[in-house]
């Protein structure tokens, strides 16, 4: 799959709405009750960036950022306001932020993860495109060297000591991160009329997995 490492124009992106989009079956039982399954292990992100197009320097970023892209062709990086770090939305990342795996003495390599809790039950969320410089990582609550002690691949969201971590060692880690989307239309349609008189151009933008 095409994938430029660029993020689409952050304050352009500052306004949007969308969020997270689940897919459930339902199946309505002859006794009244439902029956419910779902295909996917993880949420998809949708979003229209048209809302957060304010005047024409926007209108002109939003064509070059499309038209560079090609369209659907190549996805590109997304900073959800809503939900783009490892912390609290009014605090910043620290390197004890989150538990993503456990040390056994042989991998050094490690998937940063962002973790939603609620009412007991959990779900884990895949971070492939952290943010360059932000990722902070601890081991057994020491934090950790970027650099000496590990790296960060940023296409994919991997973690990478020079040495294994030992057997039992809690890795934790602090980030931002982007997420990965893609046009969800070949076309935009822009009426400079209706723009001026308040209406806003539809810009689908839909998560892709990578």
């Amino acid at each position: 799959m095409g994938f430029h490492e660029v993020r689409f124009p952050a304050s352009l992106s500052f306004g949007s709405v969308g969020g997270p989009v689940r897919h459930t079956d339902i199946v309505a039982l002859a006794n009244g009750y439902e029956e419910r399954n779902t295909p996917w292990a993880h949420s998809r992100r949708r979003y229209d960036a048209g809302m957060a197009m304010r005047g024409l320097d926007d209108i002109e970023a939003l064509i070059a950022f499309f038209e560079a892209r090609r369209g659907q062709m190549y996805g590109f990086r997304w900073k959800d306001w809503a939900d783009y770090k490892s912390c609290n939305a009014s605090a910043g990342p620290h390197f004890d932020d989150l538990v993503i795996a456990t040390g056994d003495g042989t991998e050094t390599g490690f998937q940063l993860s962002r973790l939603y809790y609620s009412g007991g039950h959990s779900y884990t969320r895949p971070i492939t495109k952290p943010v360059a410089g932000s990722v902070l990582v601890g081991l057994d609550n020491v934090e950790q060297q970027e650099g000496p002690d590990f790296t960060v691949d940023t296409t994919t969201g991997r973690v990478i000591f020079a040495t294994p971590p030992a057997a039992g060692q809690a890795i934790t880690a602090g980030f931002e991160f982007d997420v990965p989307v893609r046009f969800d239309t070949d076309r935009i349609n822009i009426s400079m009329a209706s723009f001026q008189a308040g209406e806003v151009p539809d810009v689908p933008v839909i998560e892709v997995r990578v």
